[in-house]
């Protein structure tokens, strides 16, 4: 990418998030707005940002208020950054906070501004609660009438029913099925032994607590409500209790997918510094790694691809632009939304006939050393709050790739409604 004549590199400064949590456990109550923003500030306090005006803010969550509409700008109203630093929301499911990234490093390539910072926030704990369509209309009628009268009389088509709220869900409109529902179609399909299930699930854990017990997430993570550490982790956890769990989302006797080998529902928020070589130097701030790649793709769920088997088709794309193959990659970051998700993609990627048929390629893509996926942990383990967790990888990846010094990182997230989205950091 060119500016004046020039490339201009976007390197990845470092990043801040705060606790990742179960829904409903400690940070319930707490808002959006207020977790962004603590996010915020830990990125602010480390790179001692306060009162700068930075390029751009782009942020956002999936599960939101009304009242969250300009989420991001008042996220950074209470931020300590200049009130001056401008802001707005994007959403992309659970791929948001990478496609937030995507946004400012485009305009920093493009030199239309020198720093940002990408984010996002989801709390099920806050979720808004929805009422019958017919309810919210009779209120409407009551807000946009000018008399008494007017206001009167749409309370007369008032029934009980209304009363019943719609509680939120993760679910596709298109299917009516939950996430969960249907992974375990895609686990079918692709023969994925519950076995390997619970062995992913068990090596998030065990990595996880590893990297927090030698101390390398205290950069990273800033304390929150009186948190220091991802609830969800399970040092106590072993493969037994693990094969032991009931499945949750297909109770016939032949779901292998359960609460032990899939996200849990979570509360947090992320935040990522990223900027010209230029303004890093200038600023004395370190250059982790430099964000070079990135990919969006999308499949038809409704008929024959998986839900969550998008990040396939993407990854692919990614290295076809990139000239790499699968195994040039030092480090693999992929969400882990459920282990059965990951391990059907690894598969995807070794299939001669889904790699003709779907990806356009002579030959598979072949397999990628399991010992550098998710190395300090995955989603199974820290939990999954929609909008934060891609913050969370290209923070945590950009620092692997300054403490080896060389090589590059593969990042592949799934997302709500047959989405995936792909990103390429090299060391700097």
């Amino acid at each position: 990418m060119l500016h004046d004549g020039r490339a201009i590199r976007v390197a990845v400064c470092g990043g801040s998030r705060i606790p990742f949590c179960r829904s409903h456990s400690v940070y319930k109550g707490v808002s959006n707005q207020e977790m962004m923003t603590a996010a915020l500030q830990g990125v602010v306090s480390k790179f001692d940002l306060k009162g700068q005006v930075l390029g751009e803010v782009v942020l956002g969550a999936v599960i939101k208020h009304s009242r969250d509409w300009n989420l991001a700008r008042e996220s950074v109203i209470d931020s300590g950054l200049n009130v001056r630093t401008p802001a707005f929301d994007l959403q992309r499911a659970c791929g948001t906070s990478i496609e937030a990234a995507a946004m400012i490093a485009n305009k920093i390539a493009l030199g239309q501004i020198e720093v940002g910072v990408a984010g996002g926030t989801d709390t099920v704990s806050d979720a808004p609660i929805v009422y019958p369509d017919p309810y919210r209309r009779m209120l409407l009628d009551m807000h946009a009438a000018r008399s008494f009268g007017d206001r009167i009389k749409p309370l007369f088509r008032f029934r009980p029913s209304f009363l019943k709220p719609e509680l939120p869900g993760v679910t596709e409109p298109r299917t009516g099925l939950s996430m969960g529902e249907s992974t375990e179609i895609t686990a079918k399909e692709w023969d994925v032994q519950r076995e390997h299930q619970d062995q992913l699930a068990l090596a998030s854990h065990m990595k996880a607590a590893a990297a927090y017990d030698e101390g390398w997430y205290e950069d990273l993570v800033v304390p929150f409500m009186d948190v220091e550490e991802d609830n969800n982790i399970r040092r106590d956890t072993t493969f037994e209790k693990l094969s032991s769990l009931k499945p949750a989302f297909d109770r016939s006797g032949e779901g292998t997918m359960t609460a032990g080998n899939s996200t849990p529902l979570t509360d947090g928020a992320a935040a990522v510094l990223l900027a010209s070589e230029d303004w890093a130097r200038k600023k004395n701030v370190p250059v982790l790694a430099y964000l070079t790649f990135f990919k969006s793709a999308a499949v038809d769920f409704m008929k024959d691809e998986g839900l969550l088997m998008a990040p396939a088709y993407a990854v692919s794309d990614m290295l076809k632009e990139a000239n790499l193959t699968l195994q040039d990659f030092d480090f693999y970051e992929i969400h882990e939304a459920f282990a059965a998700q990951t391990i059907a993609t690894l598969k995807a990627w070794q299939s001669e006939k889904f790699c003709r048929d779907r990806l356009g390629r002579n030959e598979p893509m072949g397999p990628i050393d399991l010992s550098r996926l998710n190395m300090k942990g995955g989603s199974i383990a820290m939990g999954h709050p929609f909008a934060a967790t891609g913050a969370r990888i290209m923070s945590a990846l950009a620092k692997m790739l300054a403490e080896k010094g060389s090589g590059r990182g593969l990042i592949s997230v799934c997302t709500a409604g047959g989405m995936g989205v792909s990103a390429i950091l090299e060391a700097a």
